[in-house]
């Protein structure tokens, strides 16, 4: 096995499940249909009509937005934590810390990086986000391919900072 081999195989991967899948995206879907009833079926006052239109629109878009991103797994490879579209959310050598803690500002199931380096902010509902120099990955993900995601990743700051 090559050099660049080594670099791009996969150590540990985190994906959302079915179940998950269904019941975040479907109650954002009910939320968007009772709103859009409600504005259809007993409209209130034009303004506030006006609003459950925009409030019913805006939980399609975020429904459809966390429905593409949770198709997608993340990947941990030797080089970068990367989705599986290809997208690298970090390069491995850019990260500082990983906290798991019970007060950090992380997505339920996950945990949070703390990177060297700012980058573009991005955001994945239900999988990862980004902004700045922090990276919280986690949402719709089962507990256990996070937390061995994360003590990957700690072994590998471990590992490279020669801790």
């Amino acid at each position: 096995m090559g050099k660049a081999a080594k670099q791009d195989e996969v150590l540990a991967t985190v994906h959302s499940s079915a179940g998950r899948r269904i019941l975040g995206v479907g109650s954002i879907w009910v939320l968007a249909v009772l709103v859009l009833y409600v504005a259809v079926v007993n409209p209130p006052e034009p303004g506030w009509q006006v609003f459950l239109f925009v409030v019913g629109g805006g939980a399609i878009w975020m429904a459809e937005k966390m429905r593409r991103a949770t198709s997608h797994a993340i990947e941990l490879t030797r080089s970068e934590l990367r989705d599986t579209r290809g997208m690298v959310l970090a390069p491995v050598d850019q990260i500082v810390s990983v906290d798991r803690g019970m007060f950090a500002f992380k997505p339920s199931n996950g945990f949070l990086l703390k990177l060297s380096h700012k980058a573009p902010r991005s955001w994945h509902p239900g999988m990862w986000w980004r902004m700045g120099a922090r990276i919280g990955v986690g949402g719709m993900t089962p507990g256990h391919q996070a937390k061995f995601m994360a003590e990957m990743i700690s072994a590998m700051i471990a590992e490279r900072d020669g801790v």
